[in-house]
């Protein structure tokens, strides 16, 4: 059992992070594109600490650390931000900007996380190292081309057919095309190298070759910052269409809606990763700050992705869509978030087995 003090500072500090980096993209862009920011605030409800800046900005600390919000001047109506005389700022008010620049304070939440993700993976493969599958022998399948080759166990491939391999994916790419086709290996074994052939099998399912080896362990590659940011930044795109990908088969019925998980299971997962060490906790941010982007850019009405959408047809009619279609429009968003919140809590209290216990005390 994790210890609960740590559970819930860990998911504080991961979810304060995410939110505060998502923020500081909407403070960011209103500042550049000449919008007051009337409120910067990390959590919801009461404030348990606020101070104001120099330019009226009140920065709050709220007691339910669920969420943030910037306030904008004039972000809701322009009547409403003429509601206290003398609080009306001229040429600053959120309304009053142009479609591009009201997109641009919108999108800049989102894209911050991506930015986040990507200096976190980036700065990982500088220090810690990129991740590679090395190409040592783990284990070798009974009767397999690999064993009949005589490959053994703490074995290393370094070449295939003349050519140099580093990686385990390398070696599955040549070997999965050469089904019933010799292939000459060149394997280190100690201080020496030996050369042997061996001649892929055809799996079952595609008849892809098959050798009937596992990789070892997960060996990193020090990064220099030029090639670090690089593929930071590749590897968080990567990360991204991976999550996509997976919220597809969601919906399209290939994967089970019980993977979505709420708040609950964050802190699980804080505090487990948190346990593991400072990477594991680094990677953990860098993944959830992709994954909020991606669901903040959804096309639905209250997120910023909807916020998108609105503007998009804004500039398509030449002018805003009609205050009821907005109404209907984030009454729908707001029932479908709802829905999905109730499905992500549902999935928790199942995972943390909270449901089977009520489930057995009702018999």
């Amino acid at each position: 059992m994790l210890d609960p003090f740590r559970t819930i500072l860990a998911f504080l500090v991961v979810l304060g992070v995410l939110i505060f980096v998502h923020e500081l993209g909407h403070y960011l862009a209103a500042r550049w594109r000449g919008v007051h920011v009337e409120r910067f605030s990390i959590g919801f409800g009461r404030a348990i600490a606020s101070w104001h800046d120099k330019r009226g900005c009140e920065w709050r600390v709220g007691w339910i650390p669920l969420g943030g919000y910037v306030k904008m001047h004039g972000m809701e109506h322009a009547g409403e931000a003429t509601a206290e005389p003398g609080s009306y700022r001229p040429g600053e008010a959120f309304h009053e900007k142009g479609v591009g620049d009201r997109a641009i304070v919108v999108a800049a939440g989102p894209i911050f996380n991506f930015l986040l993700a990507a200096v976190l993976f980036a700065g990982i493969f500088a220090t810690y190292g990129r991740p590679m599958g090395s190409t040592a022998v783990q284990t070798v399948v009974a009767g397999s081309a690999a064993e009949r080759a005589g490959i053994v166990p703490g074995d290393r491939i370094v070449g295939l057919d003349g050519q140099p391999v580093a990686r385990f994916e390398e070696l599955q790419r040549h070997i999965q095309p050469r089904a019933g086709q010799p292939v000459e290996i060149l394997i280190r074994r100690g201080e020496s190298e030996v050369k042997v052939i061996a001649t892929p099998a055809a799996r079952a399912e595609d008849g892809r070759g098959m050798l009937g080896v596992t990789g070892g362990a997960i060996e990193r590659e020090r990064l220099d910052p030029f090639s670090a940011v690089a593929a930071g930044t590749w590897h968080m795109v990567a990360v991204s269409g991976q999550t996509l990908q997976g919220v597809w088969q969601m919906i399209s019925g290939a994967r089970g809606a019980e993977e979505i998980g709420g708040p609950l299971r964050i802190a699980q997962l804080s505090g487990e990763v948190a346990d593991l060490g400072l990477l594991p906790l680094l990677t953990f941010i860098a993944l959830l700050s992709v994954n909020l982007a991606l669901i903040n850019l959804f096309p639905i009405p209250i997120l910023d992705g909807g916020h998108l959408v609105f503007y998009a047809a804004e500039a398509i009619r030449g002018r805003p869509l009609t205050a009821r279609a907005q109404e209907y429009a984030f009454r729908g968003g707001f029932a479908l978030l709802l829905t999905l919140m109730l499905l992500a809590t549902w999935n928790d209290l199942t995972q943390l087995g909270i449901v089977r216990w009520v489930a057995s005390l009702m018999g």
